[in-house]
């Protein structure tokens, strides 16, 4: 293990030395003491540390080193292969963090994988990260080519597609404000530097779109595919069985047609 550890420190130095400013560093090895598997005493990770932090002081490093008590040894956390339920918490505080997932069931290529993700699972999979605080780091096997095969190609040039229209959704999106409560079938991203506020359509509505206790929150609202204005409709209107509805709601009139897109996405500039 010693010339290991040797190895280790001199292969993160060549890394963190020859090539300029390191923006992230993921290391992925280390099991707390007692579990199956190798800990921070056998890598010398806070050694290791230390020395990434002297090398490139701008960093920011995952979780996996097995120094979640050691100031500094670690910046974001990162849940693999499952949705959380909500933004990860640390001694009750939010923390950074990042799920990393596959495409299939499978890290690396395998001919016969038969559980490959389709289109809408990947992108309620990166919206759902975006909705909560997080990231998606979504792994990709090559072929022993170096390429990628036709199933990669194919769910990468699909999510292109709908990012072309819809990446102000996710790109410096975050959860949405508590003020804006959820909207059925909807899931919600907020961009804290334009103050725009995207509902993602999982589940297409009928006609109209009630936005509850958005009243008075709300100056426009668009489709983000097109940019085409969506209206305001009357709050008072009535669905079955005469439910009223409340002035503090705001109903968007939509069209009866599904635009062309895998999830719509409306964009509301808000008051």
């Amino acid at each position: 293990m010693n010339r290991y550890r040797e190895y280790v420190k001199n292969q993160i130095t060549e890394l963190l030395t020859n090539y300029g400013k390191i923006d992230l560093l993921w290391l992925d090895y280390s099991y707390p003491e007692g579990a199956h598997g190798k800990g921070r005493a056998d890598w010398d990770s806070e050694e290791l540390m230390k020395l990434v932090r002297t090398l490139q002081p701008g960093i920011i490093v995952n979780d996996r080193a097995d120094l979640l008590d050691v100031e500094g040894g670690w910046d974001f956390t990162t849940p693999e292969q499952y949705k959380v339920s909500k933004w990860p918490e640390r001694n009750g505080k939010r923390i950074p963090w990042e799920t990393c997932q596959t495409f299939s069931g499978s890290w690396g290529y395998y001919r016969d994988e038969a559980t490959w993700k389709d289109n809408r699972q990947l992108l309620v999979l990166l919206i759902e990260s975006v909705s909560k605080g997080g990231n998606l780091l979504l792994n990709v096997g090559p072929t022993a080519r170096g390429l990628f095969d036709d199933r990669a190609e194919k769910r990468l040039a699909d999510i292109g597609e709908w990012m072309k229209y819809n990446s102000p959704s996710i790109y410096g999106c975050t959860e949405a404000p508590e003020e804006f409560a959820p909207v059925d079938n909807a899931l919600l991203t907020y961009n804290p530097d334009t103050k725009r506020l995207y509902v993602h359509l999982l589940d297409y509505p009928l006609s109209r779109l009630t936005l509850k206790g958005y009243g008075g929150k709300v100056k426009y609202a668009q489709f983000l595919h097109d940019r085409s204005e969506l209206k305001f409709g009357d709050t008072q209107f009535s669905v079955t069985y005469q439910e009223s509805k409340s002035s503090d709601d705001v109903i968007l009139v939509l069209p009866e047609v599904k635009p062309d897109i895998e999830i719509p996405v409306i964009e509301l500039i808000l008051e």
